[in-house]
């Protein structure tokens, strides 16, 4: 059975949804996720949809590590934008974004009033909470958190060719995957099929005895294998 999850916009606290839907604002709260993952069985499969400006750093976090929890049965998919916490969500399993769509990643921001030691100390909270999140990205790409603050650091929109780039997402939706044969290790490699036309060729000139015949192909085989491809 197939689940839909939609993060649709401002990603907000539970106790904040009902605000929005009096408006008919689009918003998405832990507790939506929660019902689909409630729902969930074994062998089950949930499709994800994202199209958010972000919201609630806490919220996002909630939202990434319900999805997380069941990643192999999850797939993702980015069809508008998944900016500031939505961009975290996208992070928990597979996932695709479309050609069309835009991903933000940016640092964690907030109000504060007081004296200096009160800036300062929220100034140190926002840079935990920074390197907190960017260990999504991290997990994710393979990237040093070094990489991923510098990012952040930068309020980076990404396309999902330059997401896809920085191993931020799996793929791009719409696009044909190449099948290439699997091979046991990286010193392997399948005979190309220019190769095993000139094998074959050699084979039907040669009019030899059987044992011959194949001797004489696998020396032309040996031989093939050192030609650059």
């Amino acid at each position: 059975m197939k689940h839909r999850i939609n993060i649709r916009g401002a990603m907000v606290p539970n106790d904040y949804k009902w605000y929005y839907d009096f408006f008919g604002e689009d918003c998405t709260c832990p507790k939506d996720v929660q019902q689909v993952m409630d729902a969930f069985q074994d062998g089950d499969e949930i499709e994800v949809y994202i199209n958010s400006p972000g919201g609630v750093i806490d919220v996002g976090s909630e939202i990434y590590t319900l999805l997380k929890s069941r990643r192999d049965n999850v797939r993702i998919y980015i069809t508008g934008e998944a900016c500031s916490a939505a961009s975290v969500a996208a992070m928990a399993a597979y996932c695709e974004m479309s050609p069309t769509a835009l991903m933000m990643v940016h640092c964690v921001s907030t109000y504060a009033g007081g004296n200096h030691s009160d800036m300062e100390h929220t100034a140190e909270v926002l840079r935990t909470a920074d390197k907190a999140l960017c260990s999504a990205y991290v997990d994710k790409s393979g990237m040093s958190e070094a990489e991923a603050l510098q990012m952040m650091e930068h309020t980076t929109w990404l396309t999902a060719e330059q997401a896809l780039e920085r191993g931020l997402i799996d793929g791009v939706m719409f696009q044909e995957k190449e099948s290439v044969p699997l091979v046991a290790g990286p010193l392997f490699a399948l005979p190309t099929k220019e190769q095993m036309e000139k094998v074959s060729r050699a084979m039907k000139e040669k009019d030899e005895p059987d044992g011959s015949q194949k001797a004489y192909a696998r020396l032309n085989f040996l031989k093939l294998r050192g030609e650059k491809r």
